[in-house]
């Protein structure tokens, strides 16, 4: 943000709630933004000029009634240009907070993706090769592409595990780093879950490694804790679904638009945000990378689930589901709307491209086209695309 205002603007002030105290009463007493320019430019000591600086508020959640100011600033100061942002916008949209609908744009910011890690590492040649989709030269570098990939794999997308491993290529500081960052969410969950949710947010944060690791990834509450139901825990999955920590995959029956009318809200998977931080999660040891293919096979394929997740994600898929037919025989990892059109997606983390639920699926709809992501080249068949792993975030 600072780096966009610093380009973009002739100055820039930014305010951060969590660490400016004494500014967080600052939208209590009204919501007049010449009030609140004035209050501000007296605290930091430098001016506030529409058109000509961007006034950032950092954590506006801590401030009561920071997002509701953002309707008046809108209203009464349209060209003054503002960015509030917060790691915990989603919980503070939950509890009662006023918000300006319609009048602020929502930017979400995502892990860095595999495209964003590959600049980072000083790959971008490997970048103009994946977006032109230059098949041939991919499979002459293939074993370099997929050794970044286990690479990413393991650092994941948070920036300091990325800044640390781009220093030092030493993966067990990245690790400290994740296990570090893991520890903060749990203090997360004390400072601001209700009390009485505490205990199940930590058992359903901890639990999602175990249930990723099945054959059958479907997420059940008895794993959990024997006995548990849904009820139990339905306001932790929230809380750090909320957060921005999981995102729920539900399963759908069918294959038409829109999929969300037919998905079974009782049944679904649970992925994290990042495929570095679900290996800490699972204490996956930084020894693994020596190993030629051990990182794509552990956690029976939910890295590669995961990671194909979150270049979905962060390519803009806003609603991913999973399909699996009534007897439970067959299952398609996912499936999602693009450009009106409907994309079933099997993930298989390795090269054995043994297909059958796919096939399932292509039978029971024919009419539509299927994918399949693997570490083998790209392949176009009549019934079925075969995409490498690698391309996922640049195909889609």
């Amino acid at each position: 943000m600072k780096q966009f205002g610093n380009n973009a603007f002739e100055k820039t002030v930014y305010i951060n709630f969590e660490k400016e105290i004494p500014l967080r009463g600052l939208f209590q007493q009204d919501y007049q933004p010449q009030r609140i320019i004035k209050a501000i430019e007296a605290y930091s000591g430098q001016s506030v000029e529409a058109g000509k600086t961007l006034l950032i508020f950092d954590e506006i959640q801590e401030a009561q009634g920071g997002l509701t100011s953002l309707k008046y600033f809108k209203e009464d100061m349209p060209e003054l240009h503002i960015i509030g942002a917060g790691s915990l916008l989603g919980i503070a949209l939950k509890q009662n907070t006023s918000f300006p609908v319609g009048q602020v744009e929502f930017l979400h910011l995502y892990p860095m993706n595999f495209k964003e890690f590959l600049y980072a590492t000083g790959n971008k040649s490997i970048v103009r090769l994946l977006e032109e989709k230059e098949w041939s030269l991919l499979k002459t570098l293939k074993p370099k592409v997929t050794s970044l990939l286990k690479q990413y794999y393991f650092v994941g997308g948070m920036p300091e595990a990325v800044l640390c491993y781009c220093e030092t290529e030493n993966y067990q500081q990245v690790r400290e780093i994740q296990h570090n960052i893991l520890t903060s969410y749990e203090q997360d969950f004390s400072k601001h879950a209700p009390a009485t949710v505490i205990p199940r947010i930590r058992m359903v944060w901890n639990a999602v490694v175990s249930q990723l690791a099945k054959e059958n990834k479907k997420f059940i509450y008895g794993l959990i804790r024997e006995g548990a139901r849904a009820k139990e825990f339905e306001s932790a999955l929230n809380w750090l679904e909320d957060y921005g920590l999981i995102y729920r995959v539900h399963c759908t029956r069918k294959a038409n638009f829109p999929l969300a009318a037919y998905r079974d809200l009782n049944v679904f998977k649970v992925y994290i945000h990042d495929s570095g931080l679900l290996g800490a999660l699972g204490n996956l040891p930084p020894g693994i990378m020596i190993h030629e293919d051990a990182m794509f096979k552990e956690f029976k394929g939910a890295l590669a689930e995961q990671f194909v997740l979150q270049e979905l994600k962060a390519s803009g898929v806003t609603q991913l589901f999973y399909w699996a037919n009534d007897t439970g025989s067959a299952e398609v990892d996912f499936i999602f709307e693009q450009d009106q059109r409907i994309y079933p997606l099997e993930v298989k983390a390795g090269e054995n491209l043994q297909s059958k639920s796919l096939k399932t699926f292509a039978q029971k709809f024919s009419g539509t086209h299927c994918f399949r992501t693997s570490l083998s080249d790209y392949r176009e068949e009549s019934w079925m695309t075969n995409v490498p792993l690698y391309v996922v975030g640049f195909f889609f």
